[in-house]
């Protein structure tokens, strides 16, 4: 099986981790990624219930017509908090935290909130369920600490290394894995997989003021 792992499209605030829904750029980019996913076979399409996931999710139905699931595993990794701050608020408020998480020695949890290793024990049990599905590949709208989270566990990298594995997500990006059933093995085919974005220099992290 494939499984796409998409980063929600852009969110209409760059606060923490707020429940919002999309913005004008984040539907645009919902819709040219189902675009491009028309061609793959997909099966289901799996979403977090936060609204930026279930309406990424909504949009790229719109292309591809196949059944919705929702589940609360596959939510943003907990910044407890953190959480509803600007970066610069936490830049300031959280100086100490930030600079023990950049060493990256261990898997820190955010403060009244989750690690890496609490992303992976709640998300793990949503991608054993996907695996049972009878398809060909399916695609899973969910957040960039549950994509490095789970990425970093299929590799087998230090879940304190997370941060290497690209600082910031392109929004509607793509990380595929192929599942191989017969030794329960996971390869990854692409990670942060944004071409259907490139000739939209405005719906790119780099074109936004924002930071989420």
């Amino acid at each position: 099986m494939r499984i796409y792992l998409i980063r929600h499209g852009r969110q209409e605030s760059p606060l923490c981790n707020v429940n919002v829904s999309l913005s004008p750029e984040g539907r645009e980019q919902a819709r040219l990624l189902g675009k491009r996913l028309l061609e793959e076979n997909i099966g289901e399409i799996w979403s977090s219930d936060l609204l930026r996931a279930m309406e990424t999710a909504e949009i790229l139905n719109e292309s591809l017509r196949v059944p919705r699931v929702i589940r609360t595993g596959l939510r943003e990794i907990s910044f407890g908090d953190l959480e509803g701050l600007s970066d610069e608020v936490i830049a300031e408020r959280y100086e100490l935290f930030l600079r023990e998480r950049a060493k990256m020695d261990r898997d820190l949890s955010y403060p009244g909130g989750e690690c890496a290793a609490d992303v992976v024990r709640r998300a793990e049990p949503v991608m054993e369920e996907i695996l049972e599905r009878p398809y060909e590949a399916v695609a899973v709208v969910t957040h960039g600490g549950v994509i490095r989270s789970l990425t970093a566990h299929y590799l087998g990298m230090d879940l304190a290394k997370t941060q290497l594995l690209a600082g910031h997500l392109e929004n509607c990006g793509i990380t595929e894995f192929v599942f191989r059933g017969f030794d329960g093995r996971f390869f990854l085919n692409r990670f942060n997989d944004y071409a259907h974005l490139e000739a939209y220099p405005k719906l790119l992290r780099k074109g936004w003021s924002g930071k989420r």
